[in-house]
């Protein structure tokens, strides 16, 4: 039999774009000036950061530097590009033969994927002439800005969860690509599983979700339902139990499954009074094993609330594909040095009103003090040349920026599956590092200061 093909799209309409086109026009156009006058050529360094946290975070979480990565040899002007930019009238002539021949081929060092940072903390550092690095601005921003605000709330819902599991399960309040870069992002900040397969597939994360109410309301009453689903799934599955009366959905799901019921689902009530409520109804019919999986609008403060309460596990969708309150972390790619017409590298910096940036490369660490925790973010500055040979000569500060790409070439052990656990594991630790007090939910300062270390010597 002939599997059924793919319908052709419309004709008139585009085909989806690659990710060269996923930019800003200014980016080209930036670059079509720079081209004429001669400057295009220009050693730069590019930095990103954030001037400040959303308000009354403690810190913020970077993430997508996976996603980046993996995006960067993909960052081509294929003729399909090229032919609409010049029907479009974008950009002329010769910045088209630019674009043609476009690779990036300078080097990226950032903070670690995982790792929390904090104001003014330098997350990406990219290096290469003016043309190479612009044009990179918006995949960047649009990238580290999405995935690292998802990863921020994630963090304070596994922080309030404490031992207890967190499941990604947002996948319908997003854009559909964005729902799997967000359930990534939620898994470097220690969510245990996602319910998108997607997501599932690219990066090998654990895949959970079993049955809506649709589910139930498809059959002819709940003691039907359960019975289908326990004969598809096995006993272990988790039963949906609110589509009609919690009591009698609990009685009813240990009747289908017996004792050995994997778990029930709360989706709606008062979770904290339901779930003591359900506990003691399982317990009472033998089912002490089976969990309770509380989902319904779940946040970090709603995840706290429910501390005390028997629940074994949070289903978390609207909140945290959307940063729970903070959709963008505001980071910003400023220019901070560039080569000077003597060939000399020179730092830059905008002085505009409260959009200060400090110019000249820049190295970091993070200070921790006798007991192991973090006290200071320290941001080493100094004559280029001497940043760039900078290395602590005190234990106590931990060096934060890694080569993530040199000459053009990514590290790839930071994409894929195995860049997502690496990331998980630098969040775990990284987090762990934070002084006391510094996951609290409540409103308050960044958990440490960032301060300057200005190395001697001259410009």
């Amino acid at each position: 039999m002939t599997p059924p093909q793919a319908a052709p799209a419309p004709a008139g309409l585009p085909s989806p774009t690659a990710t060269a086109l996923l930019t800003d026009r200014y980016e080209l156009t930036m670059l079509q000036a720079a081209l004429a006058d001669g400057t295009a050529h220009r050693r730069c360094v590019f930095e990103v950061f954030t001037r400040r946290l959303p308000p009354g975070r403690r810190y913020g979480v970077v993430a997508g530097t996976g996603r980046l990565l993996e995006a960067l040899p993909d960052f081509r002007f294929t003729a399909t590009e090229l032919d609409w930019l010049a029907d479009a009238r974008v950009v002329d002539d010769a910045t088209l033969e630019f674009l043609a021949g476009y690779r990036f081929g300078g080097s990226v060092r950032g903070y670690a994927e995982g790792e929390v940072f904090f104001p003014q903390s330098p997350l990406l550092v990219v290096e290469g002439t003016f043309a190479e690095a612009v044009l990179l601005e918006t995949l960047v921003l649009s990238v580290l800005n999405h995935d690292s605000a998802v990863a921020s709330a994630a963090s304070r819902m596994t922080s309030a969860a404490v031992d207890r599991p967190c499941l990604e399960m947002g996948a319908r309040r997003a854009h559909e690509e964005a729902a799997v870069a967000a359930a990534r992002a939620a898994v470097v900040a220690g969510f245990a599983a996602t319910s998108n397969l997607e997501a599932g597939r690219r990066y090998g994360l654990k895949t959970i979700g079993t049955a809506a109410h649709a589910f139930t309301l498809l059959h002819d009453d709940e003691e039907a339902a359960f019975a289908s689903q326990v004969a598809a799934l096995g006993p272990g599955t988790t039963l949906l139990v609110d589509t009609y009366d919690v009591r009698r959905g609990v009685e009813r799901a240990v009747a289908a499954a017996g004792t050995g019921l994997g778990a029930v689902r709360l989706d709606s009530g008062d979770l904290g009074v339901l779930a003591h409520e359900v506990r003691r109804q399982l317990d009472g019919l033998g089912a002490t094993g089976t969990r309770i999986v509380v989902t319904s609008d779940l946040d970090e403060y709603a995840i706290a609330s429910l501390a005390a309460a028997p629940v074994d596990s949070y289903g978390v969708g609207t909140s945290v594909v959307t940063g729970s309150g903070a959709p963008t972390c505001g980071m910003v790619y400023k220019l901070v040095a560039r080569e000077g017409r003597d060939g000399a590298l020179a730092p830059v910096e905008k002085r505009s009103t409260a959009k200060i940036s400090v110019g000249g490369r820049k190295e970091a660490a993070r200070r921790r003090g006798p007991d192991g925790r973090a006290v200071e973010e320290v941001l080493v500055v100094g004559p280029d040349a001497s940043v760039v040979t900078w290395a602590p000569d005190d234990e106590a500060l931990r060096p934060l920026l890694v080569p993530l790409v040199t000459d053009g070439e990514v590290d790839a052990s930071w994409t894929g599956p195995a860049g997502v656990v690496r990331a998980r594991d630098r969040h775990r630790a990284s987090r762990d590092e934070l002084p006391r007090g510094a996951r609290r939910l409540s409103a308050d300062e960044a958990a440490v200061p960032t301060v300057t270390l200005r190395l001697p010597g001259r410009d």
